[in-house]
């Protein structure tokens, strides 16, 4: 199979470059890759279109991949719970070769076609759920087994690859296949591969998240007042919804933990504001 990602980079000499001309070009790669995002929108938008259908029957979202797909995937799983207030364990991210992985290279952890389905198991994946693999070559043995068996037990599979034509594009019902072209460094799919990735799991989860009711207008009601800086958004927000004082808000977030809930019991206290 042709992959694009492993084709030969377009820059030349690359050592001989000086730092300003490697930034320069790195840069002008790096704006290709919402220029392809934006021609699979649609793609994008028939796969959340059927995660949120079933996520609101109670159904969770799993991503899997291996090296730096198993880690974004990770990343974007891990910010949910503070972002939009959802349990750990709603959105949840896998790689090959285990949490080890996420800091060293497990070597060879992605050539078992058999693990990322193991992996699953261990959190009871059932037909309610949705699976994601993520993998920018679409041709890894860990993710390309766990989407195979995901779809015999009729759970519903998504892929995030930026080679078209690649196994895993014609196994996940819901294909999403950002075309970035060859890399900076040729082979180096951390980069605008990587680059895509992210920028995908950030429509997938944000647009989920929304649909399930977990942003007010604009606003992270649900997030989690976890440091100073969120306590103080916090705190603005409430102030700015119900027109109270700083000391106000404090309270009530003190009492409550969320802005969503401190708001709605100020308004349930003061039926008449």
């Amino acid at each position: 199979m042709k992959k694009i990602t492993e084709e030969s980079s377009v820059h030349q000499n690359l050592e001989h470059l000086s730092t300003a001309e490697l930034l320069r070009s790195i840069n002008q790669e790096d704006a290709n890759v919402p220029k392809a995002i934006e021609l699979i929108l649609p793609a994008i938008e028939a796969f959340v279109n059927a995660c949120v259908v079933r996520m609101k029957q109670g159904g969770r979202l799993f991503y899997l991949g291996a090296g730096t797909s198993g880690r974004l995937g990770i990343v974007d799983a891990s910010e949910c719970p503070p972002t939009f207030g959802v349990p750990h364990g709603l959105v949840v991210g896998l790689i090959a070769g285990g949490d080890a992985a996420i800091r060293k290279a497990v070597e060879f952890a992605e050539d078992d076609r058999e693990q990322g389905w193991k992996d699953l198991q261990d959190y009871n994946i059932g037909n309610q759920d949705t699976l994601v693999g993520i993998a920018a070559s679409g041709t890894t043995p860990y993710v390309l087994g766990a989407l195979e068996k995901a779809n015999e037990m009729g759970i519903l599979t998504g892929g995030i690859t930026c080679n078209p034509g690649s196994p895993l594009s014609a196994i996940a019902k819901y294909p999403m296949v950002p075309v970035v072209g060859p890399e900076f460094v040729t082979g180096s799919t951390r980069m605008k591969s990587g680059t895509a990735q992210k920028l995908v799991l950030n429509m997938i989860s944000t647009s989920i998240m929304i649909q399930l009711g977990r942003v007010k207008g604009n606003k992270m009601v649900d997030m989690q007042l976890s440091n100073e800086k969120l306590v103080d958004r916090a705190i603005r927000m409430v102030c700015e919804e119900i027109r109270v004082t700083r000391e106000v808000a404090k309270a009530l977030l003190e009492q409550h933990t969320s802005v969503r809930a401190s708001v709605e019991a100020y308004h349930k206290s003061n039926p008449s504001v």
